[in-house]
């Protein structure tokens, strides 16, 4: 479980010592729920997000245990390190907007057509409650030629999420190469 500290001080002075210091800023926030400014070892963190099997995960702050989701983060121009996370608390029966991340399976037909696969959307927005929410929206992209397109529209259809996007909006598609 990752371990987090509260930050006592949220200005600029503070957050650069804390980020010396081998800390990743965050703020954890949700509906009917109190904003919690924190900081956790950025190796753990990363250990974290990459291990873990759902979209949400826990975290302790204090003697406090919440579950929460990646909402959005920062990352530095040049150096490319991670600065800054959003993290939405997941409370249960409650309707949030999530992102949840796009997986494709296959190899495209389009690539042997000297087509090159463009994921356009790798996270797309949805509300749905923390019990319904997918890990992963899937896509089978074995059947796909040069010029396809994966819409909205053509999503499996599913009950429990709205997504917030409109039909005609491309999540991936199959571009000729230059």
């Amino acid at each position: 479980m990752l371990e987090g500290i509260i930050r006592e001080s949220i200005g600029k002075k503070a957050t650069k010592a804390l980020r010396r210091d081998g800390y990743l800023i965050a703020n954890i926030y949700g509906k009917g729920f109190e904003n919690l400014n924190v900081a956790f070892k950025m190796g753990d963190y990363l250990r974290t997000v990459k291990s873990k099997e759902t979209v949400a995960f826990d975290v302790k702050i204090g003697d406090k245990v919440i579950k929460v989701v990646v909402q959005d983060y920062q990352v530095h121009p040049v150096k490319d390190t991670l600065l800054h996370v959003d993290l939405i608390a997941a409370q249960a029966g409650v309707e949030t907007k999530y992102h949840v991340p796009v997986k494709t399976s296959g190899t495209p037909v389009g690539l042997k057509n000297k087509g090159v696969l463009i994921v356009s959307k790798k996270r797309v927005p949805v509300k749905s409650t923390i019990e319904n929410l997918p890990n992963s929206i899937n896509i089978d992209v074995s059947d796909l030629d040069v010029g396809d397109a994966v819409l909205v529209r053509d999503l499996p259809e599913n009950n429990t999420l709205d997504i917030r996007l409109a039909d005609r909006v491309a999540i991936l598609s199959i571009i000729k190469a230059k």
